[in-house]
Parts: C-alpha cells; structure tokens; sequence
C-alpha cells in the first residue's frame, strides 16, 4: 500500500515561533513537482512533541488539502503522524486525522512511559481498530522501547496494520521482520535505505527528501526497479548529507539545510534550538559540496 518516498515534512515557522501555514503548502508543493509518493506530516521532523493538539490536527488538515483539493499534488498519500505515548491521545489524533482524509496513520512507540511487549500490541491494535491503515513507527534511540519482532509479527495479523518504519539502525531487522510475516517495510534512516531495499525495504520515510526530494525519489524508484548500479550512485553521492543531517538533533539540521537554501525559517521550538557554528559550518560545506546550494 505504502511503498517508494514518503518526506517527513517540516512545521515552517514563523519569526516568533507560530506554524507558517503558507510557508506549509509551498512546501508541499515543491514535493509533489520532485514526484514523490506522500508526505507524512507531524512526525519527529515536524516537531510534533512541541504543537499542541490543535496544531497538530490543523497542520495535518494543511497537509491533507495542499495533496488533494484539486492542485497538482492530488496522487500524493499522506501519513499522518498521530503517535502518542497515551493510547487514549493517539487515539483522538488518529480520529481527526481519518475525518480529514489521511491514507493512514503512522504510530511510533510511546515513549517515556515504556510499555511492555503486550502494552505495545494493545496499543496499537486499538488505534488500529479505527480502521485507518497503520505504519508502526520503531525508533528505539527516541523511545528507550523496541517494537520486538514477535510483535510486529502479531501486529501484522491485524488488517489494518500494513507497515513498519524501521528507524533502529539495523539492516538485519528488515530481514527478521520480513522473515516471520507479511508487511511492508519503510526505512526510517536515509543513509539505510538503500541497504534495507536490498534486502527487501520497499521505499523510505524520509528526512533527506525535505531538501533533495527528486534525488531520493530516483534513488529509490531505481532500486525498486533493480537499477541497482543507478541507486548505488546517488547513495554514493548524498551519503555525507544522509549523515550530517544528524549532526544535531532532527530537526535542527534539516531547519538549518532548508533555511540556507531559502525554503524556510531556522526556526525551531525549545527545547530544540538553532546549531553551533562549527556544526553549521560543516553542514554548508556538505551542501555546497553536493551542488545543493
């Protein structure tokens, strides 16, 4: 259902911390000209932990219009991010995100409160029964919880339950998952994405894809059609930008990417705030050397 790019789009912002909106749909667009498959708004990349609830809908209902209200966009899918570490909260994002028109929903792992095995399996069942298909989103280093693969096998069995972002940095994963059940398999991590295809991934939540979205989306398009020598060229090329995009904490850098290109604001809410220099100045060095700006 979910395969090929999907950009883990930033929340602009204004000068004084309110969501640009506008700055939003232009974004948007940008996307949909580069020819990627979807956007998953309000993610980790759109600071979802820093709006609050009504923006969190209002952004994702931005989203939703800007893929499919009669502009060039109408093929893109959105996945919602609508993951909360209380069951009862994903619950209610997850509702208004459904009202709204989202493709699906992507739910990563509560966090902080650190649930068991079984909690995990609850949980996501019950926000699965809505009815609105579900990416299980694991990322461990955010979470302090892995999705377990026996889980994720349960959850599989789930008709509503059709894929997982694997953003825990093991390639082997792919292969443990895809060994025990049916699901589609995204790559949470843009340097591994083209490892993870190899061994079955079929597509990428993407960070990288924010600035160079028709680069990732020949990148991927390219090994799903077994181009592999093509893919290996532009992984080869853009894998110090996949790393120095993590130079600081997401979405620090990426701001800080798109602000030098001119996209947007280097704004970010705190707790998050903008990059050292020395850290800004190897960035820049980065994206000058790949011809981006």
């Amino acid at each position: 259902m979910f395969t090929g790019v999907y950009t883990a789009i930033v929340t602009p912002l204004n000068a004084d911390g309110s969501v640009d909106y506008g700055c939003l749909k232009a974004l948007v667009a940008r996307q949909a000209a580069a020819g990627v498959d979807g956007i998953v708004p309000v993610g980790t990349t759109g600071e979802s932990p820093t709006l609050t609830v009504e923006e969190h809908s209002r952004v994702i209902d931005c989203v939703i219009e800007a893929c499919g209200r009669g502009c060039c966009c109408e093929r893109m899918k959105v996945i919602a991010g609508t993951g909360a570490n209380s069951t009862a909260e994903a619950l209610e994002l997850t509702r208004r995100a459904r009202e709204a028109g989202a493709d699906g929903t992507l739910q990563v792992t509560p966090y902080y409160n650190k649930p068991s095995q079984e909690g995990l399996y609850r949980h996501f069942a019950t926000v699965a029964d809505l009815g609105l298909p579900v990416v299980l989103y694991n990322v461990p280093g955010r979470t302090s919880r892995e999705i377990s693969i026996d889980t994720i096998r349960r959850l599989a069995a789930h008709p509503s339950v059709v894929a997982v972002k694997e953003a825990g940095g093991s390639v082997d994963r792919v292969s443990q998952i895809l060994d025990v059940c049916e699901i589609a398999v995204l790559s949470g991590d843009d340097g591994l994405t083209l490892p993870m295809m190899s061994v079955g991934a079929v597509g990428v939540i993407s960070v990288a894809s924010n600035i160079i979205p028709k680069v990732m989306a020949e990148m991927v398009q390219s090994a799903l059609a077994g181009r592999w020598e093509e893919a290996r060229k532009i992984h080869r090329l853009y894998y110090r930008l996949f790393t120095h995009l993590f130079l600081d904490t997401n979405p620090v850098p990426v701001k800080a990417a798109m602000a030098m290109m001119g996209l947007c604001r280097e704004v970010t809410r705190l707790p998050l705030c903008e990059m050292d220099a020395a850290n800004a100045a190897t960035l820049k060095a980065t994206l000058e050397g790949s011809g981006i700006c």
